[in-house]
């Protein structure tokens, strides 16, 4: 790829803000908050609830078992949480690593965080942590020749096969 470098182009890259599909940034409209309100974690794909996190599917997964961790707090960026929360986040991340390798038997796991819009955040204004299981094999010729991809697992039966394992998970205080 070649790069052009272009310094006049700044104003205009910094001057783009739009707001956020389905989010004003508030907590009260925040998709994430409003599930945390709700008891029936199952219909909300909500695995588990820890002090300061949750651990739920994507309902919109880029692969079967696709896992998000959340702050309980309602913040857009790691330095907004506290230091017991970001270690909270980080530690139920790498249990969900297991869990999806051990489980799920994912050959492979992505484990990122897009923070911000302009970073790929598809709601910027609540802090998540993606817990992607990865299979050899798991793309196709679907995503380029029609921009589909294909998740052929059923969240029910994910959740159903994820939520023993993430009941049994003990935080060291």
């Amino acid at each position: 790829m070649k790069k052009l470098y272009a310094p006049w182009r700044t104003h205009y890259a910094r001057g783009i803000a739009s707001k956020p599909k389905n989010d004003t940034g508030a907590a009260s409209d925040c998709v994430f908050c409003v599930q945390f309100q709700k008891s029936d974690d199952h219909e909300n794909g909500i695995l588990r609830r820890f002090t300061h996190a949750v651990v739920m599917l994507n309902k919109y997964p880029y692969n079967a078992g696709h896992l998000m961790v959340l702050p309980l707090q309602h913040a857009s960026t790691l330095p907004q949480l506290t230091a017991t929360t970001r270690q909270e986040i980080i530690e139920l991340a790498s249990h969900a690593q297991q869990i999806v390798i051990t489980a799920l038997g994912a050959h492979g796991v992505n484990i990122g965080i897009n923070s911000g819009k302009a970073a790929g955040a598809g709601i910027p204004a609540h802090l998540h942590v993606h817990v992607l299981p990865r299979f050899e094999g798991d793309t196709n010729f679907m995503p380029v020749l029609c921009d589909t991809k294909p998740i052929s697992v059923d969240l029910s039966v994910i959740y159903a096969q994820l939520k023993p394992a993430f009941d049994a998970i003990v935080l060291e205080s």
